[in-house]
């Protein structure tokens, strides 16, 4: 059976590709949502563009399902702090990705209504522009520190004020997000679009590219040089039973970097971040859509990983109190629980990959502007 040192990485490894899984499927849902003013010109583009997500934006939901539930599950204590320091910015994903933006998919062609169509529009681009913006915030957030502390009793205690969730470098990292989404969004609409709409989706995901690129690169030396980062300089037990107050925590600048200095080839993920976007600003020029929505997907991945990778072993540090930060070696669940949902996540995760497959296979295509004018049946949004 695997030790519990083990499963604790796998889990760790687990919940970063259930983050990079959403970034990359319900990622290109809100960057169409966020150009939605910006390339549709007329009511026929509008549903053009909404019906490239139309049919898929709902499956793409289930990634940030199942992160939720993995965190729930295999990571009880960051769960408990993250939902509880971060309860302002959750109520707002909920409100507007979870609430408003499938409410205005389903409500916009209810009615001719020029006004009202507008109206729904506009929470569309609401439903993609704030997400997109919060996630970044909240990975901003989690490189910096939260303030919460842990008493004796593993009670949780949350001592910072709302606004400063809405820092400097978390507002930073939000832009990251939020160009890199709609870059990803903006490749998507091309593949599926033709003529103005592709013209006009095409012009901002290069666009978007540059300014991920600037924005990673930029948030680097941030992390690098002046941002503290947290390093464990004694008391991590990888097979103890969870608790976090038995370690020793130092906050520096530069510790960030620290897993970096440790293993070189880790060098290699922020760098293939930054080539892989730089990619897709030449392979959309030269109108290798494909190519291009494949490198923004790896670009994706990278950047993600670049910041696991910085932050390991934490997972949500503490800056009010070192010693309560969370980390994969003293915040999970028992031995036996990770191992169970591992077997359920072999089982069920191939299924789930399968399924997606399928359905963008079937949905291949693009959409035309003849097909909605003509196939009233055809379009629903």
């Amino acid at each position: 059976m695997l030790d519990i040192e083990t499963l604790r990485f796998i889990w760790w490894a687990l919940l970063g590709i259930l983050l990079i899984g959403f970034a990359v499927t319900d990622g290109f849902d809100m960057g169409v949502a966020v150009l939605l003013p910006l390339v549709a010109k007329d009511e026929t583009e509008r549903r053009i563009v909404l019906n490239t997500i139309g049919p898929v934006w709902e499956g793409n939901q289930v990634w940030i399902i199942l992160g939720a539930g993995a965190i729930f599950a295999a990571w009880p204590f960051v769960y408990a702090t993250a939902f509880s320091g971060f309860y302002l910015l959750i109520l707002l994903l909920l409100l507007t990705m979870g609430i408003s933006r499938p409410v205005s998919f389903k409500y916009r062609s209810k009615l001719p209504n020029l006004f009202w169509r507008r109206f729904w529009d506009r929470v569309v681009f609401i439903g993609g522009f704030v997400p997109a913006l919060i996630f970044g915030i909240l990975m901003g957030n989690a490189l910096s520190g939260v303030p919460f502390y842990l008493d004796d009793s593993l009670r949780l205690f949350y001592s910072g004020l709302l606004s400063s969730l809405f820092n400097p470098f978390a507002l930073w990292c939000g832009l990251t997000s939020l160009t890199m989404l709609t870059m990803h969004g903006g490749l998507y609409l091309a593949i599926k679009t033709e003529n103005g709409v592709e013209r006009r989706a095409l012009f901002w995901a290069k666009t978007m590219a540059l300014l991920t690129m600037f924005f990673f690169i930029v948030g680097g030396v941030w992390v690098a040089f002046y941002l503290p980062g947290y390093q464990i300089v004694s008391g991590a037990d990888h097979f103890a039973p969870s608790n976090p107050l038995h370690k020793q925590v130092v906050s520096e600048v530069g510790a960030w970097m620290q897993n970096y200095y440790a293993y070189p080839l880790t060098w290699l993920i922020p760098l293939t971040g930054i080539a892989s976007t730089f990619a897709v600003f030449v392979s959309a020029s030269w109108r290798y859509l494909r190519f291009a929505f494949i490198w923004s997907g790896i670009a994706i991945a990278s950047i993600i990983t670049t910041v696991g990778v910085s932050m390991f072993p934490f997972i949500l540090p503490s800056s009010t109190n070192l010693t309560s930060s969370l980390t994969v070696w003293d915040a999970s669940s028992s031995q036996l629980t990770l191992l169970v949902m591992l077997f359920s996540v072999i089982i069920f995760l191939p299924i789930i990959l399968l399924y997606t497959s399928w359905v963008y296979r079937v949905l291949a295509g693009k959409i035309s502007r003849d097909m909605i004018e003509k196939d009233s049946t055809h379009t629903a949004y």
